[in-house]
């Protein structure tokens, strides 16, 4: 289980830098004239969204796993590592085509309860499918390593957004944000296959 919450930290680290989390709330707020206090609100409430989705569905996952494990025992150990490391095989696969939820693909819109309802509604559509894997995963263990799981992603996502939004928008420098989201499904992708090899070991 060690191996499962150490991938789930470092994915929800990742998703916290990749801009497709934060940036279009940045752009958005900069174009329209909102103050930087402005933007970090919509930054969390948008980012509730995300995670509230995103749990969602890895709870239902969960769920699953729970089941799985009490009536396939034999072969649960070795269903989620197999299932870490087919889904990081095909992000690195289709890494270059990964989509996130980005600020161009947004309608704009006149009123600020209008931006700021879709930027949230983009972001409840846009889950984090990667780390719905460790859901599963965890729900073979016990109910209390989802709760961990849940924690962590929801922690560190959200704190991991208003850092780096701080960053951007008081950073002064140029930074190739596009070379990092489309280098992601690859990061994210190798995390995955790491975790599942591990998890293997390990049983």
């Amino acid at each position: 289980m060690f191996a499962l919450v150490t991938g789930s930290l470092l994915l929800s680290l990742l998703h916290a830098i990749i801009p497709s989390h934060w940036l279009p709330v940045l752009a958005i707020g900069r174009k329209e004239g909102w103050s930087f206090s402005e933007i970090l609100n919509v930054t969390i409430i948008s980012g509730l969204s995300h995670v509230a989705s995103t749990l969602l569905i890895g709870w239902g996952l969960a769920f699953f796993g729970w089941e799985l494990s009490q009536n396939f025992a034999s072969i649960t150990p070795y269903i989620s590592p197999v299932v870490l490391i087919l889904i990081g095989l095909v992000f690195i696969y289709r890494h270059h085509k990964h989509k996130h939820f980005h600020v161009d693909d947004q309608p704009h819109q006149n009123s600020k309860s209008k931006m700021i309802f879709s930027l949230s509604l983009a972001m409840f559509f846009s889950p984090c499918l990667e780390i719905e894997a460790y859901f599963l995963a965890s729900g073979s263990e016990s109910v209390w390593w989802t709760v961990i799981l849940s924690a962590i992603y929801f922690f560190v996502t959200l704190a991991g957004m208003v850092v780096w939004i701080n960053v951007a928008y008081r950073s002064t420098s140029k930074f190739n944000w596009h070379r990092l989201e489309h280098s992601a499904g690859i990061i994210t992708g190798g995390t995955l296959i790491a975790t599942g090899i591990i998890s293997f070991l390990i049983h």
